[in-house]
Order: C-alpha cells, then structure tokens, then sequence
C-alpha cells in the first residue's frame, strides 16, 4: 500500500521560491528492494494534463527533470526521513497548480516519466 503524504504548498510571487516535501511511509516500498524505487513531481493546471516536473533515485544518486524547470527547480531526496523535496525557485506566473508526489520503479519515472503511485497534491499559486 502506498503511502505518500505532501506538504509545503501556498502562494508565492513571480520570481520567488517555494519548497514542496513529501514523506513516504516504508509500506510504500514493502516486498521491493528501496533501490529500484525513483520518487518525483508532477503537477496539474487547471484544464491540463498531468506533467511531469522532476524526478530522484531512492538514493538521490540520479535526477532527471522538465525542460521547462530545468536550472530552476531542484528535487532531492532525505533518505532517513523517506522525503523528497522539490525546491522551486524563480517561480512563474505560468507553473501554478496542483503538485503532486509520486513513487513507482527508476524506469517508470526516468524512461516513461510516470508513476501509478500518487500523493494527495498539493495547490501552488504564484501571483503576478
């Protein structure tokens, strides 16, 4: 049973920052090895599809991100509190929505970047 519990989001300015985290219970990853689990991002505007943001190996070792928050946004894992955060900085008016964490296998998130496994989401708004 997954288990993936979200905070940190609010309203920000254009241009500011903002840090999401999202805690992972360990029956997330029962019966498989921590190692062949990645968690990520993904967010939601309203109308559009789901996109991903970003992603990091349970190790932190390896991230992989989203063009468009490339340089900007970074995502990192603490392993012994089983959270990841993404830290977003120099926010735009264009990248509010709903945020939302995910956990599934390295190849799931790296190569087809997605995920079955969903946290709650949490709402970002960025003011003008």
């Amino acid at each position: 049973q997954v288990q993936l519990v979200e905070s940190g989001g609010g309203l920000v300015q254009a241009g500011g920052s903002l840090r999401l985290s999202c805690a992972a219970s360990e029956r997330t990853f029962t019966g498989r090895a921590f190692s062949t689990y990645a968690m990520g991002w993904f967010r939601q505007a309203p109308g559009n599809e789901r996109e991903f943001v970003a992603a990091v190996t349970w190790d932190g070792g390896s991230t992989i991100y989203a063009d468009s928050v490339q340089g900007r946004f970074t995502i990192y894992m603490d392993i012994a509190k089983h959270t990841v955060y993404l830290q977003m900085d120099s926010m735009t008016p264009e990248e509010p929505g709903f945020y939302y964490c995910a956990a599934d296998t390295v190849e799931t998130m790296f190569v087809y970047r997605t995920a079955y496994n969903w946290g709650q989401g949490n709402q970002v708004t960025v003011s003008s």
